[in-house]
């Protein structure tokens, strides 16, 4: 009987989620006309994809706690002492970048794993464990490095974070591959939505409408031939810009089609419920927080790869930047309602912010002051809808 009580949150959130890309178009367009088209510069666009990289892959992480009813404060320590370690085995030892790599991954796996002991087996709030692991790898990432920071990386390190797809097609200028991708791309995509949208048809559930539809299937490829364009005109598509579309598909399909995602939305939208329907609410928050150490180690990897240095300074404030763009991007600070392409979004017009206001020459003062405002603002829609809707 307690299985019919649990009531599984929609994957989507189809509303909030459409209002944020269209809020991200208006803040596209409001720095394109204030910096005098600086925004959409091809430069200025890879600029924003390197620079945002390893925020984007910690609101991955983020989301999933956030879904649980929670959040990771000790992310941007985890990622700094990653880089620490990446510094003594490179820079100092000489170690291959790949050992070093997987190395670090692990590492980052077994914080995450000791968070999740404290947090889902022994029953400390992740507030407070997360808030210790915070100072903890911090305290060890100044330690181990001694308040020095070590670099350079070699090469083949770097292109982790600073190279791009080569372009076997063309001969240089024009980024010919790039704009084949972005034409795939938008192949797929179109098939994809297509194929929805006649199952939604043929089994006679809500579409929207057909009009609508093709709309938001134009203005999408439009953007997608766009970046393609922007981006070829300059070097091509980072290798980065790969490695955070692999994780998308593999977190959003993991998150939307797989009873682990279930298991999670299930556990954010009502723990004891979850529990008493057969879910191990334990296994699932243990592994969310390992899962979350494992994205934080890459996020210092990336971050270290485009300083090409580990520094003591490293990660300040990243934790911060996550849980905004999961928030901003539509997930719930209840938990259970959130989807990785919305924290995608939400890390975009964070990033955006950022370079329009450095753009405009606005200090770290008021950007962290508007950035927060945001936040506020976010989170309050999120609870006057809740409001509203018992």
């Amino acid at each position: 009987m307690a299985e019919s009580k649990i009531k599984f949150p929609k994957v989507f959130s189809g509303g909030r989620q459409y209002g944020m890309v269209i809020a991200l178009l208006f803040i596209i367009v409001f720095f394109q006309i204030i910096t005098g088209g600086i925004t959409f510069k091809p430069l200025n666009v890879t600029n924003i994809i390197l620079q945002n990289s390893y925020v984007m892959i910690l609101a991955i992480g983020m989301l999933l706690c956030i879904l649980t009813g929670n959040v990771d404060l000790s992310v941007g320590s985890v990622a700094a002492f990653v880089s620490a370690l990446l510094g003594v085995m490179i820079v100092v030892n000489g170690m291959p970048v790949v050992p070093a790599i997987i190395i670090a991954l692990v590492v980052g796996g077994l914080i995450g794993a000791f968070h999740g002991f404290w947090i889902a087996y022994v029953g400390l709030p992740p507030f407070i464990a997360t808030l210790g692991g915070m100072m903890l790898f911090r305290g060890l990432t100044l330690g181990v490095l001694q308040g020095k920071t070590l670099g350079p990386y070699p090469t083949s390190f770097q292109i982790v974070s600073s190279g791009f797809l080569p372009d076997p097609i063309g001969s240089g200028g024009f980024h010919i591959t790039t704009v084949l991708v972005g034409l795939l791309c938008m192949a797929i995509y179109t098939f994809l939505q297509l194929s929805k949208y006649k199952k939604q048809k043929a089994y006679e559930t809500k579409t929207g409408g057909f009009i609508p539809f093709i709309i938001s299937l134009v203005f999408v490829n439009i953007g997608l031939f766009l970046l393609a364009y922007l981006l070829a005109s300059y070097q091509g598509i980072p290798n980065v810009m790969v490695l955070l579309v692999m994780l998308i598909l593999v977190y959003h399909f993991m998150t939307s089609r797989t009873t682990l995602g279930r298991h999670i939305y299930a556990f954010g939208g009502n723990q004891l419920a979850a529990k008493l329907s057969g879910i191990k609410t334990k296994r699932v928050f243990f592994w969310v927080y390992v899962n979350m150490g494992v994205l934080a180690a890459l996020a210092g990897i990336v971050y270290a790869a485009r300083l090409n240095a580990s520094s003591p300074r490293a990660g300040n404030g990243f934790e911060l930047d996550a849980i905004a763009s999961c928030f901003i991007g539509g997930a719930s600070a209840s938990g259970g309602i959130g989807t990785i392409p919305g924290a995608i979004i939400g890390a975009l017009v964070m990033g955006i912010m950022n370079n329009g206001m450095s753009i405009m020459g606005l200090g770290v003062d008021w950007q962290q002051a508007i950035k927060g405002l945001v936040v506020i603002l976010a989170v309050a829609f999120d609870v006057t809808s809740k409001s509203k809707g018992k």
